[in-house]
């Protein structure tokens, strides 16, 4: 696929990035069974790979705002467009050594994502949409999954961690939901989670409590790859609200009628 300017700015920041945090996640892999502990090396290891997109993507459109998870909110000179990047979605998997952690970038345009790249490095997988240009995992166009039945599908969630007040909600959705489906995942990076929905490797995904940086990629990734993205609360706006949930169209009404309750 020949893509935009736009995107394939993206996609090199990406790769950057991603060379960046793999390496680190050799020495992350090292680090973790001693005493000292990988805390302030992963958050180091954040904050440079969110350098590294910085400089990339400001540096080819220094015009445009900036929404990130670590540097927060620059307001651009062009109004109309902004990055939003999550630039180690994942983190504890990556602190832990598992190798399931992603770099998420999307392009806003006028209030809506026009293009998204959610890269998995540890797998070397570039998941990436554009407007109107359908969805792609490297040189593969992806599609939603076809199963239409509930007891054949598979759906992800993340599970709230220590201080979060939203696990009383996750566990009344799981309740509902686990036995009418094939089976729950929680793998802990929301970005892929969508990119796997896009590629069929799963159904549907929801959560509650996620951030802008965490979905903003997968939105349009989704909905290019044929699928249903909507905020939980369906009075939301889908990337503005503290929750998300997605899913082929098949299964999507039935999928948001359990966990909607």
């Amino acid at each position: 696929m020949i893509g935009s300017a736009n995107l394939n700015i993206m996609l090199k920041a990406a790769r950057k990035a991603g060379r960046s945090l793999v390496k680190d996640f050799r020495e992350v892999e090292n680090l973790q069974v001693s005493v000292k502990g990988t805390a302030d090396f992963v958050t180091k290891a954040d904050i440079a790979a969110e350098a590294i997109l910085k400089e990339e993507l400001l540096g080819a459109r220094p015009t445009y705002g900036w929404l990130a998870e670590e540097g927060g909110e620059i307001e651009g000179e062009d109004p109309t467009r902004r990055w939003i990047v999550d630039p180690l979605d994942g983190t504890t998997n990556f602190l832990h050594g598992l190798p399931h952690w992603a770099i998420s970038i999307a392009l806003e345009h006028k209030g809506k994502i026009v293009a998204g790249v959610v890269f998995d490095p540890a797998k070397d997988e570039m998941f990436f949409a554009e407007k109107g240009a359908g969805a792609w995992m490297n040189e593969t166009r992806i599609r939603v999954s076809g199963r239409n039945r509930m007891i054949e599908s598979i759906f992800a969630t993340g599970l709230p961690h220590a201080g979060r007040s939203d696990l009383p909600e996750t566990l009344q959705d799981l309740a509902r939901l686990s036995p009418a489906v094939a089976g729950v995942r929680r793998w802990g990076a929301a970005a892929l989670d969508m990119a796997y929905v896009a590629a069929g490797r799963y159904e549907g995904y929801w959560e509650h409590q996620v951030k802008t940086w965490d979905v903003a990629a997968g939105i349009i990734i989704v909905k290019e790859a044929g699928g249903l993205v909507e905020a939980i609360d369906p009075e939301n706006k889908v990337g503005e609200a503290a929750d998300v949930i997605c899913a082929n169209e098949p299964v999507y009404e039935k999928f948001a009628k359990v966990i909607r309750g």
